[in-house]
């Protein structure tokens, strides 16, 4: 493909920058060519996600819509459950209030998400993880109206931490407890006592109806907007790409507060037809089993699901039959895991795809097992968004799956170009007539001696060493040649390269020697975020600070 073909989008589309409308009481970013063609393309519809739920109640009453342990809720009783929390909430706060949870893969998450979906509110999933700093922060950034938490999990007083929070806000939101004491908070059962009913508002399918903050890797979190039609986009997307078909069952360990566990577990039920267990915690061997004994067709996750699912996977024995698809994104996905995953689980497509909380699921991957290439060596097929390399190589995509903008416009400026394309961060080039590879991270771009190395190509190689389980290449200041490259390494089944093994191993493939790093440090693991994404930029500080203490 030349260099004008990588810089032109693959997909035709309006080229006029958008506009700005007021909808549901919020500014969002408007092109109406664009959203003419996404209702015109059925992507984007004139019903909500709340017409599904009373459509399935009315229906399929006993359809089981969620699972977690021996929990399984049908139609009805999530439209009964979703309808009194919406009354409940608009006793206290008004319409278009967020509403913020902080829960793990909990079955009350999917009321809570469509209690506030039925009550006209802006739903804001938080992570568990998160600490009274930074929950300080986003609570007051997206004017958080009611919180749901959870009283203790992990062995983390969530109910305390919500007490400190709220003593050091001016407007602190309302705090709700699941599953334990709620001392001075509101204990969640007591919602559904003599909420009395009211006249729930009418819904705007283009309004807000999730804020999803990013997780701040440069700089403080962004709140991202999605709409109605955003998501039901995204999920008529996945259900052409991803052979999901009604009756199928997705496995979610992935965390419900980021995109991905998000979609799967509060829209796909509803929008697919589909059905979702929940997992509040990983575990590998028992993850297996659910797959085995509820016939899983769909899971998706970062390389360390899927490396500990096939381990798991094999010292059970089985092929795991039933699954489809697994769906591999969120972090960098080394070619060789796919590969071993694709040999291993026969009916089964494993593929790498490629997205972010601003365009989920840019790319749908290669889900067929006829594809194998592509699916283990490209980051995927382009679905329905547009995506055009830039000059620099930067990765820019949009679509109708894409975010409404963020919660402050004035984040905006910088990450939007001229046309209305989101600016990934990302570098990478398009293949065989729309295939994504992305190289790396812009700021991850390593110069040496004038030279640009893109550390991904090089991790991709060297995680096939025998002595690498895990790899970062970071680059760090470096006096003479500006930056040097340095390989984080976590030991494999055999014993870790010293610099000398990397060059010969590097050398054998073919690789540059410019390329090639000039230094290793052995760590126990990888810092990484809930989606299994590894920070990066934490290890490139930490090694900065620890050169900087040896010094003196």
């Amino acid at each position: 493909m030349s260099s004008s073909d990588q810089t032109s989008a693959v997909r035709s589309g309006e080229t006029a920058a958008p506009d700005r409308r007021i909808v549901g009481g919020r500014s969002i970013r408007w092109d109406q060519g664009r959203a003419d063609a996404a209702y015109a393309q059925g992507l984007w519809v004139k019903e909500t996600l709340a017409d599904a739920l009373a459509r399935a109640a009315a229906t399929e009453p006993n359809r089981v819509l969620v699972s977690e342990g021996d929990v399984r809720i049908d139609a009805a009783t999530l439209l009964a459950r979703a309808t009194t929390l919406a009354h409940a909430l608009l006793a206290r706060i008004p319409v278009g209030s967020v509403i913020s949870f902080m829960l793990p893969n909990w079955h009350e998450a999917a009321e809570i998400y469509l209690g506030a979906t039925l009550a006209g509110m802006v739903a804001n999933p938080i992570l568990p993880s998160l600490r009274d700093h930074d929950l300080g922060f986003l609570l007051k950034d997206v004017d958080s109206r009611m919180i749901f938490i959870p009283e203790t999990f992990r062995k983390h007083d969530y109910a305390a931490m919500l007490t400190r929070v709220a003593e050091a806000s001016d407007n602190p939101p309302l705090v709700v407890v699941l599953r334990g004491e709620a001392g001075p908070h509101i204990a969640y059962a007591s919602l559904f006592d003599g909420a009395e009913p009211r006249d729930l508002p009418t819904l705007d399918p283009d309004a807000v109806r999730m804020i999803m903050y990013t997780s701040g890797t440069t700089g403080s979190p962004k709140g991202v907007l999605h709409t109605h039609n955003s998501l039901h986009a995204l999920l008529r997307q996945i259900g052409q790409h991803w052979h999901a078909a009604p009756g199928d069952t997705f496995l979610v360990p992935s965390p419900i507060s980021h995109i991905g566990g998000s979609i799967y577990a509060f829209e796909g039920p509803l929008l697919l037809g589909t059905s979702v267990i929940l997992m509040d915690q990983w575990y590998p061997d028992e993850g297996v089993k659910i797959m085995v004994d509820q016939k899983i067709t769909h899971l998706a996750g970062a390389t360390p699901f899927l490396e500990q699912l096939l381990a798991a996977a094999k010292a059970a024995g089985t092929t795991l039959p039933d699954l489809k698809v697994f769906i591999c994104g969120g972090a960098s996905v080394p070619p060789s895991i796919i590969r071993e995953a694709s040999a291993y689980l026969t009916h089964t497509a494993v593929t790498r795809v490629y997205g972010s909380t601003e365009v989920p699921v840019t790319t749908v991957g290669a889900p067929s097992r006829d594809d194998l290439d592509h699916a283990a060596d490209t980051d995927g097929r382009i679905g329905i968004a547009e995506v055009k390399i830039a000059a620099d190589g930067e990765i820019c995509a949009r679509g109708p799956q894409m975010l409404a903008g963020y919660m402050h416009a004035e984040h905006e400026a910088s990450v939007f170009d001229e046309e209305g394309f989101y600016r990934t961060g990302d570098t990478g080039r398009l293949l065989d007539g729309g295939y994504v590879v992305v190289e790396g991270r812009k700021k991850d771009i390593i110069i040496r001696f004038g030279e640009n190395i893109a550390p991904k190509e090089i991790e991709d190689i060297l995680i096939e060493h025998p002595g690498v389980t895990e790899i970062a290449i970071v680059g760090l200041p470096h006096e003479r040649t500006g930056e040097q490259a340095c390989a984080v390494i976590v030991e494999g089944p055999e014993a870790a390269p010293t610099l000398k093994d990397i060059l010969a191993f590097l050398d054998a493939k073919g690789v540059a020697r410019f390329k090639i790093p000039e230094r290793i440090e052995i760590w126990p693991s990888l810092p990484k975020n809930d989606a299994g994404k590894v920070l990066k930029h934490k290890i490139r500080a930490d090694l900065i600070a620890a050169d900087e203490a040896a010094k003196g």
